[in-house]
Protein backbone atom coordinates (compact mmCIF):
# COMPACT_ATOMS: atom_id res chain seq x y z
CA UNK A 1 0.00 0.00 0.00
CA UNK A 2 0.97 3.54 -0.98
CA UNK A 3 1.90 5.77 2.31
CA UNK A 4 2.17 9.70 1.54
CA UNK A 5 5.80 10.73 2.69
CA UNK A 6 4.64 13.34 4.90
CA UNK A 7 3.04 10.66 7.27
CA UNK A 8 6.24 9.02 8.49
CA UNK A 9 7.67 12.84 8.76
CA UNK A 10 4.97 13.83 10.91
CA UNK A 11 5.15 10.87 13.25
CA UNK A 12 8.83 10.77 13.25
CA UNK A 13 8.63 14.68 14.40
CA UNK A 14 6.04 14.45 16.95
CA UNK A 15 7.20 11.26 18.96
CA UNK A 16 10.91 13.06 19.11
CA UNK A 17 9.11 16.77 19.81
CA UNK A 18 7.29 15.41 22.86
CA UNK A 19 10.10 13.04 24.05
CA UNK A 20 13.37 15.75 23.60
CA UNK A 21 10.56 18.32 24.87
CA UNK A 22 10.11 16.56 28.14
CA UNK A 23 13.38 16.60 28.70
CA UNK A 24 14.32 19.68 28.45
CA UNK A 25 11.08 20.89 30.02
CA UNK A 26 12.70 18.86 33.07
CA UNK A 27 15.41 20.85 32.44
CA UNK A 28 13.93 24.49 32.21
CA UNK A 29 14.80 25.03 29.12
CA UNK A 30 13.56 26.89 25.94
CA UNK A 31 11.07 24.60 23.97
CA UNK A 32 12.63 25.60 20.76
CA UNK A 33 16.00 24.17 21.57
CA UNK A 34 14.27 20.83 22.19
CA UNK A 35 12.70 21.53 18.55
CA UNK A 36 16.23 22.29 16.97
CA UNK A 37 17.49 19.33 18.67
CA UNK A 38 14.93 16.75 17.47
CA UNK A 39 15.81 18.11 14.10
CA UNK A 40 19.11 17.60 14.01
CA UNK A 41 18.74 13.52 15.68
CA UNK A 42 15.92 12.98 13.19
CA UNK A 43 18.12 14.66 10.12
CA UNK A 44 20.63 13.03 8.04
CA UNK A 45 23.29 13.85 9.75
CA UNK A 46 22.40 11.15 12.73
CA UNK A 47 19.52 8.77 12.17
CA UNK A 48 18.24 9.87 8.98
CA UNK A 49 14.70 9.32 9.47
CA UNK A 50 13.02 11.71 7.45
CA UNK A 51 13.49 11.16 3.57
CA UNK A 52 11.53 14.34 2.62
CA UNK A 53 12.82 17.37 4.27
CA UNK A 54 11.28 19.61 1.71
CA UNK A 55 8.11 18.32 3.15
CA UNK A 56 8.64 20.13 6.87
CA UNK A 57 10.28 23.14 5.76
CA UNK A 58 7.32 23.79 3.43
CA UNK A 59 5.15 23.43 6.42
CA UNK A 60 7.43 25.21 9.08
CA UNK A 61 7.30 28.18 7.05
CA UNK A 62 3.65 28.45 7.63
CA UNK A 63 5.08 28.27 11.37
CA UNK A 64 6.38 31.39 10.60
CA UNK A 65 3.72 32.67 8.83
CA UNK A 66 1.51 32.18 12.02
CA UNK A 67 4.10 33.44 14.57
CA UNK A 68 4.35 36.70 12.96
CA UNK A 69 0.71 37.18 12.76
CA UNK A 70 0.31 36.53 16.23
CA UNK A 71 2.65 38.83 17.29
CA UNK A 72 1.33 41.16 14.77
CA UNK A 73 -2.05 40.56 17.29
CA UNK A 74 -0.14 41.42 20.71
CA UNK A 75 1.79 43.93 18.87
CA UNK A 76 0.33 48.29 19.23
CA UNK A 77 0.50 50.17 16.10
CA UNK A 78 1.28 53.43 18.17
CA UNK A 79 3.96 51.71 20.48
CA UNK A 80 5.63 51.05 16.93
CA UNK A 81 5.37 54.16 15.41
CA UNK A 82 7.04 56.03 18.76
CA UNK A 83 10.22 53.35 18.45
CA UNK A 84 10.74 54.52 14.85
CA UNK A 85 13.99 56.05 15.46
CA UNK A 86 14.98 52.41 17.37
CA UNK A 87 13.85 50.78 13.74
CA UNK A 88 15.21 53.13 10.88
CA UNK A 89 18.30 54.36 12.95
CA UNK A 90 19.08 51.11 14.73
CA UNK A 91 19.07 48.74 11.74
CA UNK A 92 21.14 51.19 9.23
CA UNK A 93 23.93 51.35 11.80
CA UNK A 94 23.59 47.82 12.51
CA UNK A 95 24.01 46.68 9.35
CA UNK A 96 26.44 50.13 8.25
CA UNK A 97 29.03 48.71 10.87
CA UNK A 98 28.40 45.32 10.38
CA UNK A 99 29.77 46.28 6.65
CA UNK A 100 32.20 48.29 8.15
CA UNK A 101 33.98 45.59 9.80
CA UNK A 102 33.90 43.08 7.50
CA UNK A 103 35.05 45.27 4.88
CA UNK A 104 38.28 45.47 7.18
CA UNK A 105 39.17 42.09 7.67
CA UNK A 106 38.57 41.63 4.04
CA UNK A 107 41.13 44.29 2.83
CA UNK A 108 43.84 42.05 4.71
CA UNK A 109 42.80 39.17 2.39
CA UNK A 110 42.09 41.22 -0.36
CA UNK A 111 38.54 40.19 -0.75
CA UNK A 112 36.08 42.05 -3.10
CA UNK A 113 33.84 44.31 -2.77
CA UNK A 114 30.91 42.53 -3.38
CA UNK A 115 32.28 39.60 -1.06
CA UNK A 116 32.40 41.90 1.83
CA UNK A 117 29.32 43.75 1.23
CA UNK A 118 27.72 40.23 0.86
CA UNK A 119 29.44 38.64 4.50
CA UNK A 120 28.20 42.46 5.95
CA UNK A 121 24.24 41.72 4.98
CA UNK A 122 24.68 37.89 5.89
CA UNK A 123 25.72 38.66 9.88
CA UNK A 124 24.13 41.56 10.21
CA UNK A 125 20.21 39.40 9.66
CA UNK A 126 18.95 37.90 12.88
CA UNK A 127 16.27 35.24 13.02
CA UNK A 128 13.17 36.64 13.08
CA UNK A 129 11.37 33.71 14.53
CA UNK A 130 13.91 32.34 16.92
CA UNK A 131 13.98 35.90 19.10
CA UNK A 132 10.32 36.56 18.82
CA UNK A 133 9.26 33.23 20.17
CA UNK A 134 11.86 33.44 22.98
CA UNK A 135 10.72 36.70 23.82
CA UNK A 136 7.15 35.22 23.66
CA UNK A 137 7.72 32.34 25.18
CA UNK A 138 9.51 34.62 28.40
CA UNK A 139 6.35 37.07 28.40
CA UNK A 140 9.15 39.86 27.28
CA UNK A 141 7.65 41.10 24.09
CA UNK A 142 6.35 43.96 25.91
CA UNK A 143 9.34 45.22 27.38
CA UNK A 144 12.02 48.09 26.93
CA UNK A 145 14.38 44.88 25.25
CA UNK A 146 11.34 43.46 23.57
CA UNK A 147 9.57 46.38 21.97
CA UNK A 148 13.31 47.31 20.70
CA UNK A 149 14.26 43.93 19.13
CA UNK A 150 10.63 43.68 17.63
CA UNK A 151 11.37 46.90 15.61
CA UNK A 152 14.41 46.28 14.62
CA UNK A 153 13.84 42.61 13.22
CA UNK A 154 10.67 44.29 11.18
CA UNK A 155 13.13 46.61 10.01
CA UNK A 156 15.66 43.97 8.83
CA UNK A 157 12.35 42.33 7.17
CA UNK A 158 11.82 44.89 4.88
CA UNK A 159 15.92 45.97 4.35
CA UNK A 160 16.23 42.22 2.88
CA UNK A 161 14.99 44.20 -0.23
CA UNK A 162 17.71 46.64 -0.81
CA UNK A 163 20.38 44.38 0.13
CA UNK A 164 19.39 41.78 -2.21
CA UNK A 165 19.02 44.65 -5.08
CA UNK A 166 22.49 46.34 -3.99
CA UNK A 167 24.19 42.70 -4.31
CA UNK A 168 22.53 41.74 -7.97
CA UNK A 169 24.48 46.15 -8.61
CA UNK A 170 27.38 44.95 -7.06
CA UNK A 171 27.72 41.75 -8.65
CA UNK A 172 26.88 42.94 -12.13
CA UNK A 173 23.11 41.27 -12.53
CA UNK A 174 20.35 42.37 -14.36
CA UNK A 175 17.48 44.22 -11.57
CA UNK A 176 14.14 43.18 -12.61
CA UNK A 177 12.59 46.47 -13.37
CA UNK A 178 9.05 45.42 -12.96
CA UNK A 179 9.88 42.97 -9.93
CA UNK A 180 11.11 46.70 -8.34
CA UNK A 181 8.33 48.11 -9.22
CA UNK A 182 6.10 45.69 -7.36
CA UNK A 183 8.01 45.28 -4.48
CA UNK A 184 7.66 49.77 -4.04
CA UNK A 185 3.94 49.14 -4.73
CA UNK A 186 3.66 46.96 -2.56
CA UNK A 187 5.76 48.57 0.57
CA UNK A 188 3.63 51.60 0.16
CA UNK A 189 0.52 49.93 0.61
CA UNK A 190 1.63 48.60 3.64
CA UNK A 191 2.61 51.31 5.33
CA UNK A 192 -1.05 52.73 4.00
CA UNK A 193 -2.53 49.87 5.99
CA UNK A 194 -0.41 50.33 8.55
CA UNK A 195 -1.28 54.51 8.73
CA UNK A 196 -5.26 53.68 8.50
CA UNK A 197 -5.82 51.15 10.98
CA UNK A 198 -3.92 53.76 13.41
CA UNK A 199 -5.98 56.97 12.23
CA UNK A 200 -9.37 54.40 12.23
CA UNK A 201 -8.96 52.06 14.87
CA UNK A 202 -12.06 49.77 16.10
CA UNK A 203 -13.14 48.91 12.49
CA UNK A 204 -14.83 46.38 10.87
CA UNK A 205 -13.04 43.54 8.82
CA UNK A 206 -14.91 42.56 5.89
CA UNK A 207 -16.83 39.12 5.45
CA UNK A 208 -16.60 38.02 9.02
CA UNK A 209 -19.86 38.53 10.29
CA UNK A 210 -21.69 36.68 12.91
CA UNK A 211 -22.71 33.71 11.45
CA UNK A 212 -18.31 33.19 11.81
CA UNK A 213 -17.98 34.16 14.96
CA UNK A 214 -20.69 31.67 16.39
CA UNK A 215 -19.72 28.79 14.68
CA UNK A 216 -16.71 27.08 15.56
CA UNK A 217 -15.79 25.44 12.52
CA UNK A 218 -16.30 29.11 10.42
CA UNK A 219 -14.33 30.44 13.22
CA UNK A 220 -11.12 28.30 12.61
CA UNK A 221 -11.27 29.09 8.47
CA UNK A 222 -12.37 32.31 8.88
CA UNK A 223 -8.93 32.99 11.22
CA UNK A 224 -6.61 30.95 8.50
CA UNK A 225 -8.28 33.58 6.25
CA UNK A 226 -6.97 36.67 8.23
CA UNK A 227 -3.66 35.09 8.59
CA UNK A 228 -2.53 33.82 5.15
CA UNK A 229 -5.09 36.31 2.80
CA UNK A 230 -2.38 39.27 3.65
CA UNK A 231 0.53 36.99 3.85
CA UNK A 232 -0.39 35.93 0.23
CA UNK A 233 -0.71 39.08 -1.16
CA UNK A 234 2.16 40.67 0.09
CA UNK A 235 4.24 37.40 -1.53
CA UNK A 236 3.01 38.45 -4.53
CA UNK A 237 4.35 41.87 -4.64
CA UNK A 238 7.91 40.10 -3.76
CA UNK A 239 7.75 41.02 -0.18
CA UNK A 240 8.16 38.97 2.79
CA UNK A 241 5.04 36.69 3.67
CA UNK A 242 5.60 36.68 7.15
CA UNK A 243 5.76 40.57 7.32
CA UNK A 244 2.29 40.29 5.49
CA UNK A 245 1.22 37.97 8.53
CA UNK A 246 2.85 40.18 11.00
CA UNK A 247 0.52 43.13 9.53
CA UNK A 248 -2.60 41.24 9.31
CA UNK A 249 -1.82 40.74 13.12
CA UNK A 250 -2.20 44.27 13.70
CA UNK A 251 -5.19 44.93 11.63
CA UNK A 252 -6.75 42.06 13.83
CA UNK A 253 -5.86 43.52 16.53
CA UNK A 254 -6.97 46.87 16.07
CA UNK A 255 -10.70 45.42 14.65
CA UNK A 256 -10.59 44.19 18.49
CA UNK A 257 -11.07 40.56 16.67
CA UNK A 258 -8.06 39.12 18.49
CA UNK A 259 -9.61 37.00 20.61
CA UNK A 260 -11.78 34.57 19.07
CA UNK A 261 -9.12 34.37 16.32
CA UNK A 262 -5.89 33.49 18.90
CA UNK A 263 -8.41 30.86 20.01
CA UNK A 264 -9.17 29.15 16.63
CA UNK A 265 -5.60 29.39 15.50
CA UNK A 266 -3.51 28.56 18.76
CA UNK A 267 -3.07 24.73 18.09
CA UNK A 268 -1.98 25.46 14.54
CA UNK A 269 0.83 27.93 15.70
CA UNK A 270 2.12 25.53 17.99
CA UNK A 271 2.51 22.41 15.63
CA UNK A 272 4.03 24.84 12.59
CA UNK A 273 6.11 26.02 14.61
CA UNK A 274 7.83 23.65 15.98
CA UNK A 275 8.09 21.93 12.61
CA UNK A 276 9.77 24.75 11.54
CA UNK A 277 12.42 24.59 14.02
CA UNK A 278 12.50 21.05 13.53
CA UNK A 279 12.91 21.40 9.90
CA UNK A 280 15.96 24.27 10.72
CA UNK A 281 17.62 21.37 13.40
CA UNK A 282 18.12 19.02 10.29
CA UNK A 283 20.22 21.59 8.41
CA UNK A 284 22.86 21.04 10.69
CA UNK A 285 25.47 18.88 9.63
CA UNK A 286 27.60 17.02 12.67
CA UNK A 287 30.10 15.33 10.68
CA UNK A 288 31.14 18.74 9.55
CA UNK A 289 31.07 20.68 12.79
CA UNK A 290 33.05 17.25 14.56
CA UNK A 291 35.90 17.73 11.96
CA UNK A 292 35.86 21.57 11.87
CA UNK A 293 35.11 21.90 15.51
CA UNK A 294 37.55 24.59 16.26
CA UNK A 295 36.87 26.33 13.47
CA UNK A 296 32.84 26.34 13.82
CA UNK A 297 33.43 27.60 17.40
CA UNK A 298 35.64 30.15 16.92
CA UNK A 299 33.42 31.94 14.27
CA UNK A 300 30.32 31.70 16.13
CA UNK A 301 31.89 33.06 19.10
CA UNK A 302 33.32 35.99 16.79
CA UNK A 303 29.87 36.28 15.94
CA UNK A 304 28.15 36.31 18.51
CA UNK A 305 30.63 38.70 20.54
CA UNK A 306 30.54 41.38 17.38
CA UNK A 307 27.14 41.25 16.99
CA UNK A 308 26.54 41.86 20.56
CA UNK A 309 29.02 44.47 20.77
CA UNK A 310 27.77 46.25 18.05
CA UNK A 311 23.83 45.63 18.68
CA UNK A 312 24.46 47.08 22.16
CA UNK A 313 26.32 49.83 20.85
CA UNK A 314 23.83 50.62 18.90
CA UNK A 315 20.91 50.77 21.25
CA UNK A 316 23.30 52.62 24.10
CA UNK A 317 23.67 55.31 21.34
CA UNK A 318 20.42 55.49 20.66
CA UNK A 319 19.53 56.34 24.44
CA UNK A 320 19.05 53.00 25.78
CA UNK A 321 20.56 51.72 29.32
CA UNK A 322 23.21 49.71 29.11
CA UNK A 323 21.24 47.02 30.45
CA UNK A 324 18.60 46.92 27.85
CA UNK A 325 21.04 47.40 25.03
CA UNK A 326 22.97 44.40 26.11
CA UNK A 327 20.43 41.82 26.72
CA UNK A 328 18.90 43.43 23.24
CA UNK A 329 22.15 42.97 21.64
CA UNK A 330 22.97 39.27 22.89
CA UNK A 331 19.13 38.31 21.72
CA UNK A 332 19.94 39.66 18.34
CA UNK A 333 23.33 38.50 17.76
CA UNK A 334 22.72 34.51 16.22
CA UNK A 335 22.72 35.28 12.65
CA UNK A 336 19.04 34.38 10.94
CA UNK A 337 18.05 31.58 8.69
CA UNK A 338 17.63 34.17 5.70
CA UNK A 339 21.36 34.48 5.35
CA UNK A 340 21.38 30.67 4.10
Amino acid sequence: MHMDPIMPALVASIVAILGIGLLFHALRQPNVIAYLVAGIILGPSLLGMISDQQVLDRLGQFGVVMLMFFIGMEVSPQKLISKWQVALLGTCLQIGVSISLISLIGYFFNWPLVLCVLLGFIVSLSSTAVVLNLLQTRNELETTHGQNALNVLLAQDIAVIPMLIAISVLSGEKISAGEMTMQIIGGVLLIALCAWIVIRPNFRIPLIGKAVKRDHEFQVFGALLLCFGLALITGLFSLSSALGAFVAGMVVSAAKEAKWVHHSLEPFKTVFVALFFVSVGMLVDISFIIDNWSKVFALALMVLVLNTAINATVFRLLGESWGDSIYTGSILAQIGEFSF
